[in-house]
């Protein structure tokens, strides 16, 4: 016996609906899994964007693809070494921007393992919605927005069933029932559908309750008004001063601290105008130590005014973080938590600063054994794992009372 149109508008419906979950899950777990290796092999190195943001190495963005082949990749990730000495001219003239630094060669790396990250870089992380309150709550393509495609598909899927049917109804000479009571009597029929929707509903909800709550204390992309508009691209980027010329505590205390006015006038005794604000800000500062530009002296007896700035990155006081630590003896780049700094006409909280970022950041970091801060503890350390490779976690870089107590 024959199938009716819709009997097999029916099936059809189903195999799709079921084809695009299930294609939709594979796709998203190969981005998971692109995002854990980049940020396991790659995130050191280079940042996510355009080619022009540049941390050791260039930007990555879906911008490679118009540049590089896939094929030409997979041999660069692989051993980008070897890519050099063919004399292939593409990588030498990456490798003579990069002052002829090598990249980390990675010949582990499987075809699906550089698709992943490849799959990664092409889509991005997932858009970030900045706040007035500088919160930030961030959603993977492959969450509310897979969950709003099954239901208008599903739903479309269902009107296109109704209407058949009454088409059908109408061809037949049978009385069509009303759309609507059409449509609540499949519902009736289908009590699995209403179950799935409702599951859906719920685990959509419980997702939503859980990104809310992960935002709650994060204040990434922060960016509070300033009452001087210092630019950090015009100083540290166009400048080139050095962030620690500034921030001088930073190798040997805790905080990385607010440079004084007098820091300020180093520069700014005899540099009276900016290239983008003019005289207007620097004229602040000024203001508030008491300096007179036309004779270039200060004004005696002056009480100076503290310039009120409004402090970004800020941790919980449960937290225990030693800038010296992590400057002087790990040799951690400013970049590597602030962000390209050099980049910024104002300044903004670049990344999470929650425990799961720094116990990463511990769990990714190798430790350089050679660091005369620690002594004879390296040679401990290399005897007690043999000679493998030494992270920040396993010298206690996960332990509770080393960042709370």
């Amino acid at each position: 016996m024959m199938d009716s149109p819709v009997s097999i508008l029916h099936r059809f419906s189903l195999s799709f609906f079921l084809f695009f979950i299930l294609s939709s899950s594979l796709f998203a777990q190969d981005l998971e899994m692109g995002e854990n290796l980049f940020k396991t092999n790659c995130s050191s190195c280079h940042y996510l964007g355009p080619e022009e943001k540049k941390l050791i190495g260039p930007g990555l963005s879906d911008e490679i693809f118009e540049e590089y082949s896939v094929e030409w990749l997979y041999d660069w990730i692989r051993n980008s070494s070897e890519v050099i000495e063919s004399g292939d001219k593409q990588a030498i003239a990456i490798y003579e921007e990069y002052n002829k630094a090598v990249m980390t060669a990675f010949p582990h790396f499987t075809d699906t393992d550089i698709d992943n990250i490849l799959a990664y870089i092409k889509e991005g992380p997932g858009e970030e919605v900045v706040v007035e309150t500088g919160d930030v709550v961030s959603e993977s393509k492959s969450s509310n927005q897979l969950l709003y495609i099954i239901f208008v598909i599903v739903f479309f899927n269902i009107l296109l069933l109704i209407y058949v049917k009454n088409i059908l109804k109408d061809a037949a000479g049978i009385t069509r029932v009303g759309f609507w009571n059409s449509f609540f009597s499949w519902l009736k029929l289908n009590p699995s559908f209403l179950v799935v929707c409702g599951t859906l509903i719920i685990f959509s909800g419980m997702k939503g309750c859980w990104n809310s709550l992960s935002t709650i204390g994060v204040a990434q992309n922060y960016q509070p008004e300033q009452p001087i508009a210092f630019s950090h691209k015009i100083h540290a980027g166009e400048q080139g001063i050095d962030c620690n010329y500034c921030h001088h505590t930073a190798r040997d205390s805790k905080h990385a601290g607010i440079p004084s006015l007098n820091v300020c006038m180093n520069c700014h005794t005899y540099i009276n105008e900016g290239t983008q604000t003019g005289k207007t800000e620097i004229y602040k500062i000024y203001e508030a130590i008491g300096f007179d530009p036309t004779t270039r002296t200060y004004i005696p007896d002056f009480e100076e005014k503290p310039v009120e700035w409004v402090r970004i990155h800020n941790l919980p006081d449960l937290a225990y973080f030693n800038h010296s630590q992590h400057v002087n003896v790990a040799g951690v780049e400013c970049q590597t938590c602030h962000g390209p700094v050099e980049e910024m006409d104002e300044l903004y909280q670049y990344s999470k600063l929650t425990m799961g970022w720094c116990i990463n950041c511990h769990l990714e970091t190798d430790l350089d054994t050679e660091n005369p801060y620690y002594h004879d503890l390296h040679e401990k350390w290399i005897d007690k794992y043999h000679g493998e490779e030494i992270t920040v976690d396993m010298i206690g870089g996960r332990e509770c009372a080393k960042c709370h107590y």
